[in-house]
């Protein structure tokens, strides 16, 4: 057992709530300096910060903006937005100076923004670096936030707390080609409205997982350094999936019961796969084939809701995690008169269906018929069709979509067709001369 671990442990499961509020919310005072010093930085960034872009916008994000900071130890995301950014290509090429950029700035100024707190020399995170960390902590140096400063491509623009971004958007971010997640930055605003709109016994809960994973993490890394833990964002989808499923997205509920539900979803992690349709949806004919091909790929997996690029579950740890879990449930706070607490019934994938869409296949007769496909399968796959019902070969057959001819190999996706859209069918004869088709559709 973690010795660290006991205070959590040694609580009964009926006093949980009680525990959030005595030992989880942060102070008042803390919360006042830091949002004072996120101002001051946010402040200096906009009017001191010598650079060659303007801020468009900043926003805060991470537990401090999503309103699930711990009582001694947070995290803030600071995204500022720039103009020198004008696609997700610019951001990849530029980020790296601007941040070398913003540290020299920084340093040169820490002392200036600095009220009653202390900010720690920055450092950059990641090779090649995708953030700023500056470390801000108490003078009494006991509570303390990690802040990291994310310069990134504005492209939702000003948005409500119910904002859904055009498909195109999204369009865009899956042919920009970049790695897992790599430009999530920009999807900031969406992350922490995802958290921050939920219920207040819910952020609680959110505060107790987090906290068992902060200790956990802590314990872990002792024996081994160098060890590699799932993202703490993981395990609030997680938390958040498990309220949803069994309480049907209730205000009140039991906090017990959905700490173990929690910890016995951990112990399934190799059956996790869990997505969201709040910001994008699988029906669109480029956004769905491409986070349906990662919902089949190797579990777990925990699709950012902000981001179809991004699986947040990926990483190594999770093996130790789920030991830890079931050690958790042995607990007296996950015990009721010596008996396991009840947890949800919460199943660990959500269901989802391959989609298919409509495509009208016209001849030069304007004679059509409609195939049912889905958008992830090939040209050929339609040609198949097409040959199955008219008997037509498929290498005779040449589709033309917005005048362009369709290549074979190629996915309907990757061509944006939609569902109702119309093809036009050419015929190939042997010997390689063309003909329009005649034969009835």
């Amino acid at each position: 057992m973690m010795m660290m671990m006991m205070e959590l442990y040694e609580q009964p499961s009926g006093r949980l709530d009680a525990y959030i509020a005595n030992h989880l919310l942060p102070s008042e005072e803390f919360s006042r300096n830091v949002r004072e010093a996120v101002h001051r930085i946010c402040d200096f960034l906009k009017t001191k910060c010598s650079m060659e872009a303007r801020v468009i916008k900043t926003v805060k994000g991470g537990s401090a903006g999503k309103g699930t900071t711990l009582e001694d130890n947070s995290d803030a995301d600071l995204v500022i937005f720039l103009s020198c950014f004008s696609s997700y290509k610019d951001q990849a090429e530029k980020r790296g100076s601007v941040i070398n950029t913003i540290e020299q700035n920084l340093k040169r100024c820490c002392g200036s923004i600095a009220f009653q707190v202390d900010i720690h020399s920055p450092r950059t995170k990641g090779s090649p670096p995708r953030s700023l960390s500056l470390t801000i902590q108490t003078k009494k140096k006991k509570e303390a936030v990690e802040v990291d400063i994310l310069p990134a491509y504005d492209v939702l623009g000003q948005i409500t707390e119910i904002f859904k971004p055009h498909p195109q958007v999204y369009r865009d971010l899956i042919e920009a080609g970049g790695k897992p997640g790599e430009f999530n930055a920009s999807f900031t605003e969406l992350q922490r409205n995802f958290v921050k709109c939920r219920p207040v016994k819910v952020k609680g809960l959110l505060r107790l997982v987090k906290h068992w994973y902060k200790e956990c993490k802590k314990n872990l890394r002792e024996a081994n350094p160098s060890l590699s833990l799932p993202p703490k964002f993981a395990l609030e989808l997680l938390t958040i999936y498990a309220w949803e499923e069994g309480t049907d997205r209730a205000e009140q509920f039991n906090t017990a019961e959905g700490f173990c539900t929690v910890m016995k979803l951990i112990g399934q992690f190799q059956h996790l796969c869990l997505y969201w349709t709040e910001y994008y949806d699988l029906e669109d004919s480029v956004i769905g084939p491409y986070v349906i091909e990662k919902l089949k790929g190797p579990r777990p997996v925990i699709m950012d809701p902000a981001d179809p690029t991004g699986n947040v579950a990926g990483g190594n740890g999770w093996d130790q995690l789920a030991k830890e879990a079931f050690n958790c449930q042995n607990q007296p706070c996950c015990k009721k008169l010596d008996q396991p607490v009840k947890s949800w019934n919460v199943q660990p994938a959500r269901n989802f269906e391959v989609t298919e869409m409509e495509i009208c296949v016209r001849d030069h007769n304007n004679r059509s018929s409609v195939y049912a496909i889905s958008p992830s399968q090939s040209v050929w796959d339609l040609k198949k069709k097409i040959e199955a019902r008219i008997n037509i070969f498929a290498t005779q057959q040449r589709l033309l979509y917005n005048d362009k001819e369709l290549n074979d190999t190629n996915t309907l996706a990757s061509y944006n067709i939609r569902s109702k859209d119309t093809v036009y069918l050419l015929l190939r004869l042997r010997g390689g001369h063309l003909s329009l088709g005649t034969t009835s559709l």
